[in-house]
């Protein structure tokens, strides 16, 4: 009988996916900020290990590249943000810490969660002046489950297991220079 439900489990197992939706720049009081939206879904695994008291880092990674004609285009400047979330069984909370200012966050439900997760609104990116005027760039931004931040023996099976390298592709676009 066991054997007979074992397929249907196993089709259960959802992978997870991270994907950015949407991105741009907007330049404020000589400042360029990032607004985004991004779709966090945690795999079978993951969702398992959090909920059992196994903190998740995400770390949302940013590159301002230039755009050379000859050569390879360097990237000028790169942002990583970086947060926590957690899992607190005695109060049935999901925890989201900002791990760069240290701001965290309370939420009933991992939907919740991963929501707050996924608006990205006005993240500094870089000053206007410290951009050449004649160039041009683009930017870029994906999301990333950091498996160097799982205890030891669990960062061993997230390195050989699929449903641990949970990352976006890389979002680009044009920076409009204004």
């Amino acid at each position: 009988m066991l054997l007979a439900c074992l397929p249907y489990a196993q089709a259960q197992q959802d992978p997870g996916r991270f994907e950015v939706r949407s991105a741009s720049a907007e330049l404020k009081g000589g400042v360029y900020y990032l607004n985004g939206w991004i779709e966090y879904r945690l795999s079978s695994e993951t969702k398992q290990a959090l909920e059992s008291g196994v903190p998740l880092t995400i770390r949302i990674e940013v590159g301002l590249i230039r755009d050379r004609r000859f050569w390879f285009d360097p990237e000028e400047a790169s942002l990583n943000q970086t947060y926590q979330l957690e899992y607190h069984a005695l109060s049935e909370r999901y925890l989201v810490r900002n791990q760069n200012s240290g701001e965290q966050t309370s939420f009933a439900t991992l939907f919740s969660a991963l929501n707050h997760l996924g608006r990205i609104d006005e993240l500094p990116l870089i000053d206007a002046a410290l951009l050449d005027p004649d160039a041009d760039y683009d930017v870029r931004v994906r999301a990333v489950l950091d498996t160097d931040e799982i205890p030891g023996p669990l960062r061993l099976l997230a390195f050989w297991r699929r449903d641990w390298a949970l990352k976006s592709d890389w979002y680009q676009w044009r920076l409009a220079r204004d």
